[in-house]
């Protein structure tokens, strides 16, 4: 079976500005109706890599192709507005002066009746029917958005690219539309680029997803593979809290309070980063003062006391310092866990789901 062709790929982007490299040899691939999340801090280059697909910003070098040809390099450029890319930020950019119908329409080139049905048929979708002919300012937000969505999607674009669209409303609205825009783009087998700085929103929308930092893509690939795969600690600490225990590596373990750590192919005497999550942290009252029993996979048991517990909606997130050395490790708990401060207990670590990286020199 013949391969199937990318809907959209980039390959070796680069922009700088003032001497800075702003993207620094971005490629990615992104298959029809495919989700990739570009997720990553404030300035890192992902709205810049967003604007140069776009076409609004040109590149310094590379080259961006949509279903295999050639629609931009640093000498042929396809103008905007035929490359067949919608486009959707923050700001939704409605026209204040225009109906929803007319902001719909905007831009489509088909005869007035193909053009108000598929007004309507997108209205519809959306279910915003009932306000074709209403304006801008008697809608929501959340409407508003809707609205955005329908403009963006009318002209049938191959290609969505979103920069942080949800990003303006409120977190009550902000899941279900997520949900509805996320149904809709794969039943027009869209090949979308989502920018987003928030890994929640990463996690529940995306396909695959690029992790950006410093201009570059850090790492790249399921949702899951990123989470549980992290290539560094600071990939570790982009998606959630993040404790860490610094060690140094002898006969490929990494010694600690809390037992001893796989090292492989670490040289002896390196200082290493143990990196684990606050929901792997188990915790367990003192009884007699003896604390629990170590097992195996949970290794060596480490004496703390409570500093802070809030309760967090879901879940109780507690701070510890350790009696060792006093670190201050977080961990949370399902549901209301309150300990009083300077409450003992008793901390173990999951193993398993411990991270061990070498710390820079």
């Amino acid at each position: 079976m013949k391969p199937q062709t990318p809907r959209l790929e980039i390959r070796n982007l680069r922009r700088s500005f003032e001497g800075r490299a702003v993207v620094d040899d971005v490629s990615l691939q992104i298959m029809p109706g495919q989700v990739t999340c570009l997720l990553g801090p404030s300035g890192c280059g992902k709205s810049t890599t967003l604007r140069m697909i776009a076409g609004v910003e040109m590149q310094d070098s590379g080259t961006i192709h949509v279903d295999g040809k050639l629609i931009c390099d640093t000498v042929f450029r396809v103008p905007p507005e035929r490359r067949e890319i919608g486009l959707m930020f923050q700001d939704f950019a409605l026209f204040p002066h225009l109906s929803v119908a007319g902001n719909v329409a905007y831009g489509l080139r088909g005869t007035r009746a193909e053009n108000r049905a598929r007004v309507e048929e997108l209205l519809e979708r959306v279910d915003l029917a009932r306000f074709i002919d209403g304006y801008p300012h008697q809608l929501s937000g959340g409407e508003q958005q809707r609205v955005a969505l329908a403009r963006a999607l009318a002209p049938r674009p191959r290609i969505m690219l979103m920069d942080e669209p949800f990003s303006g409303l409120d977190n009550r609205l902000r899941d279900g539309i997520r949900d509805e825009t996320l149904s809709i783009l794969k039943e027009e087998d869209t090949a979308v680029l989502l920018v987003t700085h928030e890994p929640d929103e990463a996690m529940r929308m995306a396909d695959e997803i690029a992790l950006m930092r410093d201009g570059k893509i850090v790492q790249q690939g399921a949702p899951y593979n990123v989470y549980t795969r992290p290539l560094d600690r600071a990939a570790v600490s982009f998606f959630s809290d993040a404790n860490v225990l610094r060690a140094e590596v002898s006969g490929a373990l990494a010694h600690t309070p809390f037992g001893r750590f796989l090292a492989p192919g670490v040289p002896d005497g390196t200082a290493v980063d143990i990196v684990f999550r606050p929901q792997h942290v188990r915790i367990d009252f003192d009884r007699a003062g003896k604390g629990p029993l170590p097992t195996a996979a949970d290794g060596t048991p480490v004496r703390a006391i409570v500093e802070r517990a809030r309760f967090m909606g879901n879940e109780s997130l507690v701070e510890f310092r350790t009696d060792h050395d006093g670190t201050v490790l977080k961990a949370t708990v399902p549901n209301v866990f309150m300990p009083g401060i300077g409450t003992v207990m008793w901390l173990t670590i999951r193993r398993d789901k411990c991270f061990v990286f070498a710390v820079d020199s």
